[in-house]
């Protein structure tokens, strides 16, 4: 794209590329969605439909749409089309899963036969995939709930603050000079296969990065992926702010707006701002409640995954941002999509070019 000059929309790229990534680490098997012949993204509709009728189901009362799943109209509909495709896409990963193990085992036999030194063990991991714990996987609707619930994790949240965090970027070339600072010394170190190669920084070259940590940050405060959270009282009780709450009730807290309180995040808190996330010094990370940033829950439900997705997402913003100059095509309507994930609603069309350091 950077070669010829040609626009495209950052979002649909990033959702292939983890859509990739999670079935990936859930199956060892690439669906090659980010492949050059763009096969259809049948699929990822799917899972965005799940979102989106997840988000409708929040806004009416369950008699509602338990009527209409009743009688198979509207958004239920929809719904229910799309977990025939994506319980088909699931069999299907498994098959070619099984498949590929076959063959590699096979292999292994052959190998085995022709080297008589071999001292391989017999209890060899297949693979690091997820699915691997589980070596007699039944397709029943809980490991189905499993499943996708463990792809919406990890494809919509990381893909959604990368689109973001790259919109953002755009409007401040300030803060994408000071991310290239930081990463001089990495790069510096690096030798370029080629002059044409791009330059990939590694997880744990970047680990201690900690302004590129604090931009990442920075744009989950303004722009969490998931945009509100729903809780339901489990027994009646007083809340700090004096409104009484009954068993049963349902809280809605919008992460969205608790952002952009002045009375959280100060006069300021509609800036785009990385600092406000440094110390002093600006050498680490100044301390914040995770009651205050929510962008990863909090408490004994804070996010298992945070880390890898906070490390993956340097590494993604670092390899671009050291190798392009991206640009944000004027005349855009960025809007967020309503939904349970902050997507944008018209995607992100960007063109990048690519820099000479």
């Amino acid at each position: 794209m950077a070669s010829t000059g040609t626009p495209f929309d950052v979002q649909e790229l990033m959702s292939r590329f983890m859509f990739d990534l999670a079935t990936m680490s859930l199956f060892g098997v690439d669906p090659g969605l980010l492949s050059l012949d763009k096969p259809p993204m049948d699929v990822v509709v799917a899972l965005n439909t799940v979102m989106e009728v997840e988000f409708f189901r929040h806004t009416m009362p369950s008699s509602c749409w338990k009527l209409m799943r009743w009688l198979n109209i509207g958004p239920e509909r929809k719904l229910c089309t799309a977990h025939k495709v994506l319980r088909r896409f699931l069999v299907e990963m498994m098959e070619r899963r099984k498949m590929e193990m076959m063959e590699r085992r096979k292999m292994e036999m052959m190998e085995r036969k022709i080297n008589t030194c071999h001292f391989g063990s017999d209890d060899e991991q297949d693979g690091v995939d997820i699915m691997s714990s589980y070596p007699n996987y039944v397709d029943d609707d809980l490991s189905y709930a499993k499943n996708i619930g463990y792809m919406l994790a990890a494809r919509d949240t990381i893909g959604t603050t990368l689109t973001w965090i790259f919109y953002n970027l755009a409007q401040n070339p300030n803060i994408v000079s000071i991310i290239r600072s930081e990463l001089w010394p990495i790069a510096s170190c690096k030798v370029a296969s080629s002059v044409d190669a791009m330059m990939i920084f590694e997880p744990n070259g970047i680990k201690s990065l900690v302004y590129l940590r604090a931009v990442l940050y920075e744009t989950l405060r303004l722009y969490p992926p998931a945009p509100f959270e729903r809780k339901t009282v489990a027994a009646d009780d007083i809340m700090p702010s004096g409104h009484e709450v009954r068993t049963g009730d349902t809280i809605l807290i919008s992460l969205y707006s608790l952002g952009r309180m002045k009375g959280v995040w100060g006069n300021a808190c509609l800036n785009y701002n990385p600092d406000r996330w440094l110390s002093e010094d600006g050498n680490n990370l100044r301390y914040v409640p995770s009651h205050k940033f929510l962008a990863f829950n909090s408490g004994p439900r804070i996010c298992l995954g945070k880390e890898i997705a906070v490390m993956q997402m340097k590494t993604v913003i670092a390899s671009v941002l050291w190798n392009f100059d991206v640009e944000v095509m004027e005349g855009q309507s960025i809007q967020p999509k309503p939904s349970c994930i902050l997507e944008m609603k018209n995607g992100l069309i960007v063109k990048l070019k690519k820099r000479e350091v």
